[in-house]
């Protein structure tokens, strides 16, 4: 994915909207005390909850593991849209020193462009994190999920990872090719048992119904992530139907597309970025994973972070009563209703074509 395609050529400009942002949001934080209350709506946190020392980005627990996880994380893809290695080392470097310590990644990003990237920024510091990254078997199996183990981290410059996670479960017969004999939750049992990896999960952003198909075949996950935002309480909510039993489960959530995917919530002027990353930061989630590409953009969202209180319920519900019109038919969570946010890997596997054939 490292040419030109359909996703890049809409992805929202982001150093842009940061300049327009930032300059929107410029006043203070909105601040709560608690978190939400359960029941379909946004949950309290999981007991444990810590905060980091003054100025650094708050801690939480990762689920049931006994590791805590910084309460904001870099996302992997957007680390291969920096302009430079160089500015990627910046941005892992800067948000190393502000408490962040958990980095996301997936085997296929920029065809492997963003596992180097990363790996290469935190030589001499793998110690310092907890280091994600997934495997993109798309119904393939065992074998070809621990080749690609062995080149994740080749390129992370690492013996194991802390966090392995089957990568974009969107399709509905994924379930059903996921846990298949000799498919690739096997490789996730094997590579704990080599001690390769530490913890294991899965991700999709597509349908809650999705989610709760894998959650049902009762493997021991680790870790669960899915698209949380103010919009997604409305269309096809993940944070009602899916959020609620991962945490019944004691696994650890993780959070993604607070907005939207590329800020199109934030640039179609409907929220602001500290509205949108609080909201999904306020729910009952290990970390929410966010992707920063650029110093600016992490600058923003680690003042955020480092400010944050959780919104009141009442603040809930009220920024998800004043979106709920226009979520309803989710135009602005792509990722749920097109292929826009699907990987070609995954397209070529389920007989799609790759995204620069595909106009939606």
């Amino acid at each position: 994915m490292s040419g030109p395609n359909v996703r890049d050529s809409w992805k929202v400009n982001r150093r842009d909207f940061v300049k327009g942002a930032v300059m929107a949001t410029a006043g203070s934080l909105i601040r709560g005390e608690s978190l939400a209350q359960a029941s379909g709506q946004p949950a309290q946190a999981p007991p444990g909850e810590s905060r980091a020392e003054a100025g650094k980005v708050p801690e939480k627990p990762l689920g049931g593991t006994g590791v805590n996880v910084s309460a904001l994380g870099v996302g992997g893809y957007h680390l291969g849209t920096a302009k430079s290695q160089q500015e990627a080392t910046e941005i892992v470097a800067h948000a190393l020193d502000a408490g962040v310590n958990f980095f996301d990644n997936a085997w296929e990003y920029h065809e492997g462009e963003s596992e180097n990237r990363l790996g290469n920024a935190l030589q001499g510091k793998r110690d310092q994190v907890i280091l994600m990254t997934k495997v993109c078997t798309h119904g393939r199996g065992k074998d070809v999920a621990m080749r690609m183990l062995e080149e994740s981290l080749r390129r992370l410059k690492t013996d194991h990872l802390d966090v392995w996670q089957i990568h974009e479960v969107v399709y509905y017969n994924d379930p059903d090719l996921i846990f298949a004999p000799g498919g690739v939750a096997e490789a996730l049992l094997l590579a704990k048992q080599q001690g390769k990896v530490r913890f294991v999960g899965f991700t999709g952003h597509k349908d809650p119904a999705i989610h709760l198909r894998m959650l049902a075949h009762d493997f021991p996950f680790d870790t669960v992530q899915m698209p949380l935002n103010c919009f997604d309480a409305t269309f096809r909510s993940f944070e009602t139907q899916v959020l609620p039993e991962v945490n019944r489960r004691g696994l650890a959530a993780l959070g993604m597309k607070s907005l939207g995917g590329s800020g199109e919530m934030v640039t179609s002027g409907i929220i602001t970025p500290e509205e949108g990353l609080r909201y999904a930061m306020s729910l009952p989630v290990a970390t929410t994973i966010s992707g920063m590409d650029s110093l600016a953009v992490l600058r923003q969202n680690l003042e955020i972070a480092r400010n944050f209180k959780p919104m009141e319920p009442a603040e809930m519900d009220a920024l998800r009563d004043r979106v709920r019109a226009i979520a309803a038919d989710g135009r602005y969570e792509r990722f749920k209703t097109t292929k826009f946010y699907d990987g070609d890997v995954g397209r070529q596997q389920h007989g799609y074509p790759a995204s620069k054939e595909l106009p939606f």
